[in-house]
């Protein structure tokens, strides 16, 4: 029909290298004109589709290799779901034809071991049938004996079942039966619950027993006999209560006595324990209970200091008390205080001690730092020390409000301290050495020596 250009014939070899994108039209392809060109263009399409891949062809009834795996697994399950539920219809078919026999085979193993049990529970021979009829036919004399021989056959062997049934369970009589009736059987419970009442109600109209006749019986559980209170308990009470009271009237004495002490001057003081001896006891006696709470007493401390020094140094104890100083060091003591305890003390005030000027080496105020007049107590300590003698004060650490002012006060009257230990918490101790002569006059004020007053709270 047309010819074909010559590089058409060309085009087949194409085919070996692979799919053809876009080939380079030649310039005569621009010439042909209507028809001619519609030809080559439809020739065109014809090489590429033919350059292109294409699968092999296959038959219409065949499938490919990986079809043909997945129908065979779904062949196998649907197998093999079928070969289950066969199995499953046949169990149901086969429990369904046997299902009468094994029912009735276990309700004749079930009426066969009623059987035994009856039989266990009749009794292997006639006397027991006896012992039973007898049970039931003959009224007991006295409940506890029945209930007694119903334990014993319990233990005997029989099952508790058989127990109950006995005393719970009685067989009815016959309606024509009439004297022969067997009478109501009570539990061990109601029984001793019956014999508790009959008590109770004896004991109730029992007239009341005088105190000098004994019981004629013995007491049950219930009546619970109190012990008559003795005499000697209500002493013992009675003067438990006097001793409480006295030692509350004696702690409320002793704080009055030291409100006094710390509230008035010495020379007050002392006239009140001329006027009343017994104060002075009663005082020491409340001052010693309370030494018992404190951790320290400084009074031992000071007589371990004095024990490092010599032996042959005079001290003065001012406000000795029961001259506890004395007994503890070996060096020669003068005991001063407002009332005597013991026969080494000097009863005076201790602003007027009668010793001698520059007598004494050391001076000791332990917890005696008592009244109005401080200064005087500490001018008199000066006037009867000697040269660079030493003065030890320990004092409740409650009472300074200043520490500082109080040692410039004690250094105008003529001392020095050296020592000073604040770190217990109930005291404080300070030792100062005589320096010379008090530095200021008798009228002039020292506020450092006005020290807050130690007064115990009621507990």
């Amino acid at each position: 029909m047309f010819e074909e250009p010559e590089w058409a014939e060309e085009a087949p070899l194409a085919v070996d290298h692979g799919p053809v994108a876009s080939r380079p039209r030649p310039t005569a392809a621009s010439q042909i004109k209507g028809s001619k060109r519609r030809q080559l263009l439809a020739t065109l399409r014809a090489l590429e589709a033919a350059s292109l891949p294409q699968p092999p062809p296959t038959l219409p009834g065949s499938d490919s290799e990986e079809e043909v795996v997945v129908k065979k697994k779904k062949r196998l399950k649907k197998a093999s779901f079928a070969s289950a539920s066969t199995e499953v219809e046949e169990k149901r078919k086969k429990h369904q034809k046997q299902g009468p026999p094994s029912s009735d085979i276990e309700e004749k193993e079930v009426e066969k071991k009623k059987c035994h049990r009856r039989a266990f529970l009749r009794g292997d021979s006639a006397a027991e049938e006896k012992r039973k009829r007898k049970c039931w036919n003959q009224a007991p004399l006295n409940p506890a004996q029945h209930l007694n021989s119903v334990d014993q056959k319990g233990t005997s062997g029989y099952p508790r079942t058989w127990k109950i049934c006995a005393t719970d369970d009685p067989p009815k009589p016959s309606p024509g039966a009439t004297s022969s009736q067997p009478p109501h059987i009570l539990s061990r419970k109601q029984w001793r619950n019956r014999q508790k009442n009959k008590r109770r109600h004896k004991n109730k109209f029992r007239p009341p027993q005088q105190p000098d006749q004994a019981p004629d019986t013995t007491p049950t559980e219930d009546v619970e006999v109190l012990p008559a209170p003795s005499p000697d308990s209500h002493e013992a009470r009675a003067g438990a209560l006097r001793a409480r009271m006295a030692q509350r009237l004696d702690g409320a004495r002793f704080r009055y006595l030291n409100e006094q002490l710390y509230s008035g001057p010495s020379s007050a003081a002392q006239r009140l324990f001329q006027e009343d001896p017994e104060a002075f006891l009663l005082y020491h006696r409340g001052f010693q209970s309370q030494v018992k709470k404190w951790p320290l007493h400084p009074v031992d401390r000071i007589a371990r200091d004095l024990r490092q020094r010599p032996a042959s140094l005079v001290v003065a104890d001012f406000g000795c008390g029961d001259c506890r100083l004395a007994s503890s060091i070996r060096n020669p003591v003068h005991c001063f205080d407002l009332a005597s305890l013991d026969p080494r003390v000097t009863v005076c005030d201790m602003a007027q001690v009668p010793l001698e000027d520059e007598s004494v080496d050391v001076a000791v105020f332990c917890l005696s730092l008592m009244g109005t007049n401080i200064r005087d107590f500490l001018e008199e300590a000066n006037r009867v020390l000697k040269p660079k003698g030493l003065l030890k004060v320990a004092e409740v650490s409650s009472r300074f409000e200043n520490v500082r002012t109080f040692l410039g006060a004690v250094a105008k009257l003529g001392f020095k301290v050296i020592f000073k230990d604040l770190t217990n918490s109930h005291f404080f101790l300070f030792d100062f050495e005589k320096t010379g002569l008090p530095r200021v006059g008798p009228k002039a004020q020292l506020a450092g020596l006005k020290l807050q007053p130690c007064l115990y709270k009621r507990r």
